[in-house]
């Protein structure tokens, strides 16, 4: 299911960042690897995003994919 929701922070020399969802739930962790797969050139604090989540290979929980300015 498609959401949308704010860049909290993104911090390109570690390579990720978090989302804070519209719908007020966790904030969902986005990794350099979806920005580049998605084309956008990168992604600043306080930019309005949609996304897919799917869930995380380690277990932490689920991660942004298939990103899209909003």
């Amino acid at each position: 299911m498609r959401q949308t929701g704010t860049v909290k922070f993104f911090n390109a020399s570690k390579g990720f960042g978090f989302i804070t969802p519209d719908d007020g739930g966790k904030d969902v962790f986005v990794h350099v690897t979806a920005v580049e797969r998605s084309g956008i050139s990168g992604l600043n604090d306080g930019m309005r995003i949609s996304y897919e989540t799917e869930p995380d290979k380690r277990g932490k929980g689920p991660k942004a994919v298939d990103l899209q300015p909003a």
